[in-house]
Formats: structure tokens, sequence, C-alpha cells
């Protein structure tokens, strides 16, 4: 599993403490004319501060953005299961989501809008917490605008729920009512 997701360090803990349990994204500058997909099943995230703003969050202002690491290496803590995505297109849906994630209305309304095609990408996953940290050095490849990167062959890749099967299920299921909605 060398694909790496990069997403914002700080949304990658509140995947990590299983505070949230979806992944809401419209593409990016290298995403191509067919635009994002949630094109791996499984991936490792990778925290970026690349276009990371504590004022795009749901966040105290006076939240830290955490430093990288001093020695320049990248460390991947979370393992991803996509379990099923969809496209929302329903802006009041989209809205209807706001508990289930960190981002700022602001924020998930210009990805909304983005390219003149209202919609987003939403991904329902399953988090799990390596059971070691995945360290490897840096790399050009890792930069730039762009979602999905393939990352070095990790070690060991075994990792354990950040969430527990319940907790689990009955999130789907409000995430569902609210897309049904």
């Amino acid at each position: 599993m060398p694909f790496g997701f990069k997403e914002w360090t700080l949304i990658c803990d509140a995947l990590g403490r299983g505070e949230q349990s979806i992944i809401i994204r419209k593409g990016g500058i290298a995403e191509g004319r067919a635009g994002f997909r949630f094109e791996h099943p499984e991936f490792l995230l990778f925290p970026t501060l690349f276009h990371e703003q504590v004022a795009k969050l749901k966040l105290p202002p006076t939240t830290a953005l955490p430093a990288p690491r001093a020695d320049g290496q990248h460390e991947v803590r979370y393992r991803v299961r996509v379990e099923w995505t969809e496209d929302v297109t329903d802006w009041e849906k989209v809205r209807a989501l706001a508990p289930f994630h960190l981002w700022q209305e602001t924020e998930i309304g210009k990805r909304f809008q983005q390219d003149g095609n209202p919609a987003v990408s939403l991904a329902f996953v399953r988090v799990a917490r390596l059971a070691e940290p995945f360290i490897f050095p840096d790399a050009p490849r890792f930069g730039g605008c762009r979602s999905w990167i393939t990352l070095p062959e990790p070690a060991d890749t075994r990792a354990a729920d950040v969430l527990d099967a319940a907790t689990h299920q009955a999130r789907e299921r409000e995430i569902r009512a609210v897309l049904q909605a």
C-alpha cells in the first residue's frame, strides 16, 4: 500500500483521534481534467502543512500548527480504508455535514463552488493507527498541489482501528441519514 493521500495535518489528527470519519475533497491543480477521485481504496494519510491554515478550520484561532520534524523526515501514523464514496451536489446536504468535520463552512463552500461545477467528493473512511509510525526522508515527489502520492514501501502496516465497530457504524448511519434527507 504505497499510496499516500495528502491532507492537512490537523485534519489527519482529527481522523486519527476518531473525531472525523469523512474526507471532503474537490481537487487540486494537479488533479487533471477529470477532477479529483478517491482512486485508491486503501492508503496512508500523508500529513501536510501545505495550504493549511487554522482559520479555515473550526478550531480556536490560538491553535498552534504542528512543526515539521526537525530531521526533515515525514512521519505517517494512519492507514485509511475507504468504505464508500459519494459526490454531493446539494449544498444544503453539504452544509448539514458540518457536525462531522472540522472545516469552516466558507472553506467547504469554496471547494463546493470550485471550477463552476457545484459538488464535492465525500469518502466515508475507516481509520487505523499504525503500530509504529512510518518515518521516511523527504523527496521532491512529495511536494506540490496534488492529493495522491506514491510513498516508499512501509516495513510494517499493522494497525488498530481508532473507533470501535459500534461507534463507527453509528456515525455511518448518521452521515447516511444526512445524505439521504
